[in-house]
């Protein structure tokens, strides 16, 4: 027992104060653990154990005066300590709940099997809470409750996080806490035991298949954290049969028990129940600029009344919720099929590739057409076992909203309400989010500048089983399921005005918090000044968001899926023919006119479908100064101006590959090759901002001592022409001006002085070439270089990009990166500079203007909120 009674940590042998913090335990906590843990020696070890106090865990006078938070007593031994943090960049109110207890060490099947009872009830208390943040009228914007062993906290903590708008905390307090009241008081249902034991055996299933691609970094922490936590150290094999001996036999009545001890530190709060040893904590963090009397306004008073009363609500047992094994019946999909029978048509592309065959796999990736138009690629990655990827690309994104007339903000606001939503054809928003709990299904919707994406991380097995062992009934597959949601999606979403609520919140909450951040007010104002305001590229404002109803948001975004338009890309362990065929049964089945209501007056499709550029870049370019309000002083320096999309292509037209040859008045046959390869231009680009990169670190870091990060990057359109490149610099207030203008010399050094040289080209290829095997390793970055493939608004994509890759880095030189730098504008007339910098609000405390450096890592704080 490590940790429990540190008899076997090494520390334990070289102090003799240890455990060295004295835990005051809280409601749930073990006697036979508590006794464990207060000696970590035993009597018989040491005759003045006895009378000395070896772990420190008496009272003592300190050296220091210490304020110590007072513990209010609001009933017969039953405590809060309340704490409240109040920040004038705070926009939202956050509470956090904490029970600390002994860590159980897990050493043979019957502790495993209480902690597998935690896990179920864990897992039903969360997925309750999250279903009711996403309820019609939301309490919380984020809620999360857990216990996690901490070796560093010396203890199990137990904590609620939850955010919510400061004008409803006490909403979200009374909403959250009766939740877990609920769990504490009637438990888990059949159904939930039976949903969330089936997922971690899946787990179990998936991290045993994973267990020799494990990287030894992973299992060193692992071990050293098992170790320390007192637990036995197992393989991910053996992991997987002990969770399937334990679950086989793990009861109803044995989950409800570990679900009562997790709550009780909330439920023992209830009039009605018995007191229990220790106090809650309670901290709350709240905007400065609530005064009292307002909604908002909250202090350590109202804080405790809160949550007592909240403890004293009426509740009733949950309800179970009948969830679908299938979205799409097999009648309907046979229907289907019969009315709109699919076919593969072969991959087009516009790199110069040839039309790939309908009826053979190929390599690394098969791309096809299904015949209602839709884009297909599949490749197969054993990297990650028993895991996919699928995304789904709609090109049009923010630029649609403009080019086609939509409402400001709809094609976001829109994506946003998607992912809020989820019911599809007869099932509940509650039963579709079930059902991808069910089957280990993430959802994730976005929209960007120029395309609306929807991502998928699934299971590639059988998922959603019943029963273990040979008792076991399987349910489909992950891939299944995920392609039934793709279905549906496209063809039978509800639109629902709750999810529209939820998702402006979403997007009012995202840039209040902008307004407070330096950083990101800084990034806009630049923005705005490069792009005369251009909302395509600009967050969306409060009052564009307020304006977008749910028929804006429908038609923007379903006017962006359209067969002819969509590409679908998937990659994971799984058989690429099984993968085929059920794509062509689910996606080849969706009619080639679906969604065309939603067209709108000259709106083009498929091959005609057009992108523009981003706005010309106003010149000359400006200085421009920003000042926050914020305790912290601190400040940041820009420096930005144009450069090329991805893909080489500038905001005029021109092409970086057009550029560079028409500059080399000396180039060779194969210097032409090469360069007019179509991945030229991307590689270059890359090899170019690594070498920035570099040597923005070694000058205005390593030699000046201005910074302790700067970061060159790209802003990396692929449909959209031009782009422009950011050098991000976090200084201290003073040294922010001579900085920047490092910043500036190094970037003129690297085209006229201190050009590239063949050290740096060489180094900066190791580096681009492993950063991409490396990521070769994960299916999401397959996903990444399938997508666009087929797409014509992305020409110089295709299969080349990914067979040619190694062999077009190798064949760059530091010529062609050279004649490459002068493609973006570094000259001083085009570059936009800025400064932001932090004001100290009246009053406050002076302090030392000093660059802070982020904690290494390992020293953040452990536990259930580790960052």
């Amino acid at each position: 027992d490590a940790m429990v009674t540190g008899k076997d940590v090494i520390k334990n042998r070289q102090s003799w104060h240890y455990p060295p913090v004295r835990h005051e335990w809280s409601a749930g906590s073990s006697k036979d653990y508590v006794s464990k843990f207060t000696s970590s020696h035993d009597d018989n070890e040491d005759g003045d154990s006895a009378r000395y106090d070896l772990q420190l865990q008496d009272s003592y006078q300190l050296d220091e005066k210490v304020e110590f938070l007072k513990t209010v007593e609001i009933a017969a031994q039953k405590k809060i300590r309340p704490h409240i943090y109040r920040h004038e960049l705070l926009q939202a109110f956050s509470l956090h709940l904490f029970a600390k207890r002994p860590v159980e060490s897990i050493t043979d099947l019957a502790s495993f099997r209480r902690s597998l009872a935690r896990r179920v009830a864990l897992a039903a208390l969360q997925i309750r809470l999250n279903v009711g943040g996403r309820s019609d009228d939301p309490a919380f914007t984020f809620v999360e409750f857990n216990q996690l062993d901490s070796a560093r906290e010396g203890c199990a903590v137990c904590s609620l996080d939850m955010t919510a708008e400061p004008h409803r905390w006490k909403d979200a307090i009374c909403t959250s806490l009766s939740e877990i009241r609920k769990l504490g008081e009637f438990g888990v249902t059949a159904g939930e035991m039976e949903r969330y034991a089936s997922a971690l055996m899946t787990d179990a299933e998936q991290l045993a298949a994973q267990g020799d691609r494990i990287s030894n970094g992973d299992q060193l922490s692992y071990l050293m954290e098992t170790v320390a936590n007192g637990h036995t150290f197992m393989s991910p094999e053996q992991s997987y049969y002990t969770t399937a001996k334990a679950l086989s036999t793990l009861t109803l009545e044995e989950v409800n028990v570990a679900a009562r001890d997790l709550c009780s530190h909330i439920t023992c709060i209830n009039a009605n129940e018995p007191a229990q040893e220790g106090p809650l904590i309670a901290t709350a963090c709240s905007p400065k600029d609530a005064n009292p009397g307002d909604e908002a306004y909250c202090d350590e008073e109202t804080l405790i009344k809160t949550i007592y009363d909240a403890c004293q609500l009426e509740i009733a047992p949950e309800e179970d919720v009948v969830v679908p094994h299938t979205l799409v019946p097999e009648k309907e999909l046979e229907k289907a099929m019969n009315e709109n029978q699919p076919a593969w048509q072969g991959g087009k592309f516009t790199d110069g590739t040839p039309e790939t065959p309908t009826d053979k796999l190929t390599r690394p990736f098969t791309l096809r057409r299904l015949s209602n138009g839709i884009r297909v690629g599949v490749g197969r990655n054993q990297a990650e076992s028993q895991r996919g990827h699928l995304r789904v690309i709609a090109p049009g994104g923010r630029d649609a909203e403009k080019r086609l007339g939509f409402k400001s903000g709809s094609m976001a606001v829109g994506s946003r309400t998607m992912q809020e939503g989820g019911a599809f054809g007869p099932w509940t928003r509650e039963q579709v989010e079930l059902f991808c709990v069910d089957h280990l299904l993430m959802v994730e919707i976005n929209c960007n500048e120029e395309s609306l994406t929807i991502d998928f991380v699934f299971p590639t097995t059988n998922v959603g089983n019943v029963g273990f062992g040979d008792n076991v009934q399987l349910g489909i597959t992950g891939t299944e399921a995920v392609l039934q949601i793709v279905r549906e999606i496209i063809v039978g979403f509800h639109w629902e005005e709750d999810a529209l609520g939820r998702s402006k919140q979403s997007y009012r909450s995202a840039h209040e918090g902008l307004q407070k951040n330096l950083e990101g007010r800084s990034t806009e104002m630049i923005m705005e000044a490069m792009t005369n305001k251009d909302e395509r590229f600009l967050s969306v404002d409060v009052n564009t968001v307020n304006a977008v109803t749910l028929e804006d948001a429908r038609n923007a975004v379903m006017s962006q899926l359209l067969p002819p338009d969509l590409e679908i890309v998937v990659a994971g362990d799984f058989d690429s023919q099984e993968i085929l065929d059920m794509i062509l049964k689910y996606i080849g089945t969706i009619p080639a006119d679906a969604n065309s209501e939603y067209v709108i007056k000259g709106q083009t499709s498929g091959a005609t479908k057009n992108f523009g550029s981003v706005p010309n870049l106003p010149l000359p370019g400006k200085f421009l100064e920003l000042e926050l309000t914020d305790s912290d002083p601190r400040a940041v320096s820009y420096v930005a101006g144009s450069a090329p999309n991805m893909w080489g292509t500038l905001a005029d037209g021109t092409t970086v590959a057009e550029r560079v040859m028409a500059a080399d008045k000396r180039q060779s046959d194969y210097d032409e090759r090469r360069r007019s390869h179509p991945l030229f231009a991307n590689v270059a680009l890359s090899i170019v901002s690594e070498i920035v990169n570099r040597r923005l670190f070694s000058t205005v870091r390593e030699r000046r001592q201005l910074t302790y990060d700067a970061n060159f990057s790209l802003t990396g359109f692929e449909r959209l022409a031009g782009g422009w490149f950011l050098v991000t610099v976090t200084a201290s207030k003073e040294k922010a001006q001579a900085a920047l203008e490092a910043c500036k010399e190094t970037l003129h050094a690297l085209r006229k002085t201190n050009p590239v040289t063949a050290d740096n080209l060489e180094s900066a290829k190791r580096v681009v070439l492993n950063r991409h095997e490396g990521e070769l390793r994960t299916s999401s970055y397959w996903a990444t270089l399938m997508a666009g493939i087929q797409e014509e608004s992305v020409p110089l994509k295709g299969p080349l990009s990914v067979t040619d890759y190694h062999a077009v880095v190798e064949a760059i030189t530091t010529k062609d990166l050279q004649l490459t730098l002068e493609c973006l504008g570094l000259d001083d007339k085009d570059l936009y500079t800025a400064i932001g910098r932090t004001v100290q609000p009246k009053g406050s405390a002076e302090v030392d203007d000093v660059v802070m450096v982020s904690p290494l890592a390992g020293l953040r704080r452990g536990g259930a909120l580790m960052n």
